[in-house]
């Protein structure tokens, strides 16, 4: 565990005015944390109710799904971590999913009195102001004497390309708060006279951590199990790392019996529970670190806004390092001379640093590497651990977050050594000053691109449905719900945040069982019914209906309970445009003709 000032013996008290000025500092950065949030999500702001994120309206659809169901099973007594409103009628493992159940209970009053879609932006805003004081709290008090090298770290995590990347509507990745507090309280069990209490803090927020960012959770003790280790057997530190093992483990004991008892039923479900899978639902080949992006510039930054970004990325939420060539050179210039200037101690942790930054950047080159775009038959370490339980669930590009912090970390190392121990010639400030605005200006975030969402119809609005599906009944939107057509889900949370009562949908936006070789999928496996919609949806074309499509059809919704088809005017689709008269055309050659009911075309199912 790297020692500081801060973490050797404690701050030293300051005096009235520098306390004052470290006072005005910390609102400084509180405020420039805010600004920057509100910037990158200002286009959702303009009107939460109607605007999406372009790239990413079916997570953010998820995500406000996940929401309204939350707070809705914890206000009604039903269970957060599994649900049967998705999915007819097998039901939805949460556990497995990315449930956010703290963020549903705490921000549920908020979700019942302004909806879904404004809490979504809430705490999306939140997520990235909190990461950004988080890692400045950390470096300032704990690592650097100089609040000034603090903010620089901070606000470069913050809002690193990674981070501004997977604000395009990832809730969990964004909560990159947690990483430093995590990182703060395993410090603090090395502390003989509190390791219980000590242990018992970092245990409740391991718990908090699990049910916010599993997989981000995953990675930081990856990272902090990588860092300690190579910390620890360096000359310079082998004998204090020695001297604190004990007390270390007995906290990090405590650590474990707290967060084992609070996650127990979670993990059972996780591991055990029904529709549980191994794997995940996305291809880790696809979903790898191209080797180029490192050096190559976001989409959603300065670089990017003039013509420089990539598309190396998967998709525009997966730009997981994109540091860009001159923060690359910057930051190994700023280690080298951090490194020539370090005693042995400061050295041990530059050194740990290194070593982290190198693991975790080769660990999300994938099981291949990929260079510029192409696939090569180059094999990577991550080949040989991906198929290991749990390691088996996460995507290689990923880990290439963890690199971000390390980056910030040096980035205050030099600010703080700079602002400690000036460089004697002003040319060499000069090149100081001139270095870091060349490395970060461009990667300064612009905000993130929106667009103008379907309305929810008036049938479910007004509650017009309530009249056509019983209590708990199965309606299906058209085309059926899915991460391309999250319409069913979004109506969903409109309900339930608005207290209209629930009803069921076939299918949804989930991970489940259902993959090839027991792995996860994106979904449950199509049914005729649902792929017949998606294809009229997708082509334009009316398919084929022939004696044995309908009694397939028939047997479809029979399956999932159907009382009620419904399709609205305008449908959204998440990654296309989608013709709604051909979907309508064709479920009148499946089902008959329609009615109309408030604003949408209503298809009666009577009950087998």
């Amino acid at each position: 565990m790297p020692t500081s000032p801060s973490l050797a013996a404690g701050p030293a008290p300051a005096s009235p005015p520098r306390a004052a000025r470290g006072r005005r500092t910390d609102l400084i950065v509180v405020l420039a944390a805010l600004a920057l949030a509100v910037w990158v999500t200002s286009g959702l702001w303009r009107d939460p109710n109607v605007r999406t994120i372009t790239v990413n309206s079916s997570d953010q659809a998820l995500f406000e799904w996940l929401l309204a169901f939350g707070g809705n099973a914890i206000t009604h007594g039903e269970n957060p971590l599994f649900t049967h409103l998705m999915n007819v009628p097998d039901g939805v493992n949460l556990a497995v999913n990315t449930s956010i159940t703290v963020y549903a209970v705490v921000f549920a009053p908020l979700t019942y009195l302004v909806g879904p879609p404004v809490t979504f932006l809430v705490i999306l805003t939140l997520n990235l102001a909190a990461t950004a004081i988080a890692w400045y709290l950390l470096f300032s008090r704990q690592l650097v004497r100089s609040r000034v090298a603090a903010a620089v770290g901070g606000l470069f995590v913050a809002y690193s390309p990674g981070m501004v990347s997977h604000a395009n509507a990832h809730l969990n990745w964004t909560a990159g708060w947690l990483v430093p507090l995590l990182i703060w309280r395993l410090f603090a069990l090395r502390r003989p006279a509190h390791w219980l209490r000590n242990g018992i803090v970092l245990g409740v927020l391991v718990a908090v951590a699990f049910s916010i960012a599993a997989e981000g959770l995953f990675f930081t003790a990856l990272a902090l199990g990588v860092f300690l280790a190579v910390w620890a057997v360096h000359p310079a530190r082998r004998a204090e790392a020695r001297a604190a093992l004990p007390t270390f483990l007995r906290g990090l004991g405590v650590t474990a019996v707290v967060a084992g008892a609070l996650l127990a039923y979670p993990l059972w479900l996780h591991f055990a529970g029904p529709q549980r899978f191994h794997g995940t639902g996305f291809d880790p080949v696809i979903h790898s670190e191209d080797i180029a992006a490192f050096g190559a510039y976001p989409r959603r930054s300065l670089a990017g806004q003039a013509g420089l970004g990539t598309s190396l990325a998967p998709n525009p939420t997966e730009e997981n390092s994109f540091f860009g060539v001159p923060l690359l050179i910057f930051s190994v210039v700023c280690f080298v001379a951090l490194w020539r200037r370090a005693d042995a101690g400061r050295r041990a942790t530059l050194w740990a640093l290194g070593v982290t930054a190198v693991v975790f950047t080769v660990l999300s080159f994938g099981p291949v590497a990929k260079v510029d775009g192409r696939h090569t038959d180059v094999p990577m370490p991550f080949d040989l651990l991906g198929h290991l339980p749990v390691v088996n669930a996460a995507l290689p590009a990923r880990l290439a977050l963890v690199v971000a912090p390390l980056i910030g970390l040096v980035l205050a190392y030099t600010v703080d050594r700079l602002r400690t121990d000036p460089p004697r010639h002003r040319s060499t400030e000069a090149a100081w000053a001139l270095g870091f605005v060349v490395a970060l200006l461009p990667l300064v975030p612009t905000p993130l691109l929106t667009h103008e969402r379907e309305p929810i119809p008036r049938f479910i609005t007004a509650g017009t449905w309530r009249d056509h599906v019983s209590p708990g009944g199965v309606l299906t939107p058209l085309p059926v719900t899915t991460d391309i057509y999250p319409d069913g889900q979004r109506w969903q949370a409109y309900a339930l945040s608005h207290r209209q009562g629930e009803f069921r949908i076939p299918a949804g936006f989930f991970l489940g069982p259902g993959g090839p070789d027991g792995r996860g999928r994106i979904g449950p496996v199509p049914r005729t019914f649902s792929a017949l919609m998606d294809q009229a949806g997708r082509t334009g074309l009316v398919p084929i209906v022939t004696d044995g499509t309908l009694r397939e059809v028939r047997a479809d919704l029979a399956y999932w309970r159907v009382e009620a088809v419904v399709l609205p005017d305008r449908v959204h689709g998440a990654k296309f445009d989608v013709d709604e008269e051909t979907i309508r055309r064709t479920a009148t050659a499946l089902l008959g003709p329609p009615e109309r009911v408030d604003d949408v075309w209503l298809w009666r199912v009577p009950r087998s």
